[in-house]
């Protein structure tokens, strides 16, 4: 697929053309390049943002990152900033946007975004998170109060019973 194609299918999924769409559109196609990564089919790639913003859908319909395969994670910080990982290489890179020029007027930003080239819209770092293991399945238990099923992980013994964290009073003997 060619860009337009890739940024049209990016604006369908994300439902309209945005600054950010184009923001994080920009940083998958440069940590594309940077690393060498295509389309993610399982756990291949690895995404962690810093923010919950526009550009995430983009990232999604790019390299296949998603939360439901476990390989698009939430590390908000409140800035435009993605850490990319390939598995079967090791490689990473975290890429930080570095924010449009004063003279871009208002109304401009997804035009200008779309038509920089990588290097004038991302500071390249290295990546400051370790590569989180590959997704756990866990085993469910039904909570003994409300009856939904939770994760091993998230459950909790209150007075003899598995409860879910909804149901688990809260034990802090500072803001009792």
């Amino acid at each position: 697929m060619d860009q337009k194609q890739l940024w049209e299918k990016a604006v369908a999924f994300h439902g309209h053309s945005c600054g950010g769409l184009a923001i994080g559109f920009q940083a998958a196609r440069y940590a594309a390049e940077l690393l060498g990564l295509t389309f993610s089919g399982d756990e291949e790639i690895v995404c962690i943002t810093e923010n919950d913003a526009c550009g995430v859908d983009a990232i999604q319909v790019l390299l296949g990152c998603t939360a439901g395969k476990g390989n698009l994670m939430f590390h908000i910080r409140g800035k435009q900033a993605f850490s990319f990982y390939d598995r079967k290489t090791g490689k990473s890179v975290r890429l930080s946007f570095r924010g449009a020029p004063k003279d871009v007027p208002d109304g401009d930003y997804e035009r200008y975004f779309l038509e920089s080239s990588y290097q004038d819209l991302f500071d390249v770092k290295e990546t400051t998170i370790p590569l989180p293991e590959t997704a756990r399945i866990f085993e469910t238990y039904r909570c003994e109060c409300c009856g939904e099923g939770t994760g091993a992980y998230w459950i909790r013994i209150a007075d003899g019973k598995k409860v879910c964290l909804d149901c688990c009073s809260r034990y802090d003997r500072f803001n009792i």
